[in-house]
């Protein structure tokens, strides 16, 4: 697998496929393997004539786990994706993310924008300004002594994941505390280049698509049916519809 080494971090990443790159950014206790590859992601886009980029994030995955809440700032790890693509020498790419990765992924387009061609963003709607991502006792359940301990619904949703894809909790939980920034209405206007915000009809985590979509100056929102957080990220809607979008971009 390869690795590059950003500042006192390791980051982990896959390069596969050829054509146009395409950079994906997981979710919040998830991986590069879980989030892309086990969906067909990985498979879908290679297909489709693309080179597809996936990293795991830090603090997940094959990554290096961090501590400290202030090393989840969503502005560090959206310079993680910037440094990965410097390692790559690719000077411009789409950018896809879901979730906490879709959040990262529209930092990026503020602070870097010639980084990034279009924008995916799947599992974060109009909660990328009006809320701080996953609410903090989600910290709280992966600190839990044991996912029995645990009533918060929410919570007991990303502790059951946790376990499933064996992470490191309290790398996790730091992560909740540090990466709950958001982006002013204003900066979200300047995102200039094509964006595609997905979201479940019944997800209650990432908040309405359109909303977002009318902030963008090239949004459009897909409400992706009857699918909530965790199972709208492998739908063959969402799937078709970002094939689609990225074929149409400019």
């Amino acid at each position: 697998m390869p690795v590059f080494q950003h500042g006192a971090v390791e980051i982990a990443f896959l390069d596969e496929g050829e054509g146009d790159p395409i950079v994906l950014v997981h979710g919040f206790a998830s991986s590069k393997e879980v989030n892309w590859a086990g969906p067909s992601w990985t498979a879908t886009l290679t297909g489709a004539g693309r080179r597809v980029i996936a990293l795991d994030n830090r603090g997940h995955g094959a990554s290096t786990k961090l501590y400290e809440p202030r090393d989840y700032d969503t502005a560090l790890m959206a310079e993680d994706v910037r440094a990965l693509l410097d390692h790559l020498r690719i000077e411009r790419a789409d950018v896809m993310g879901y979730s906490m990765g879709a959040r990262i992924g529209a930092f990026l387009a503020v602070m870097h924008p010639g980084r990034v061609r279009s924008l995916i963003l799947g599992g974060l709607g109009i909660k990328l300004v009006e809320g701080a991502g996953l609410p903090e006792s989600i910290a709280e359940a992966l600190e839990a002594p044991s996912i029995d301990d645990v009533r918060d619904p929410a919570g007991r949703m990303f502790r059951a994941f946790a376990d499933q894809t064996k992470s490191d909790r309290p790398a996790l939980a730091a992560c909740i505390r540090g990466s709950r920034q958001v982006l002013g209405r204003e900066e979200v206007a300047k995102i200039a280049v094509p964006v595609l915000v997905a979201v479940g009809g019944k997800d209650p985590v990432a908040g309405a698509p359109q909303p977002l979509a009318q902030l963008l100056p090239k949004g459009q929102a897909l409400e992706i049916p009857d699918r909530d957080h965790m199972l709208a990220v492998g739908d063959k809607v969402f799937k078709a519809a970002a094939i689609e979008f990225l074929n149409a971009r400019p």
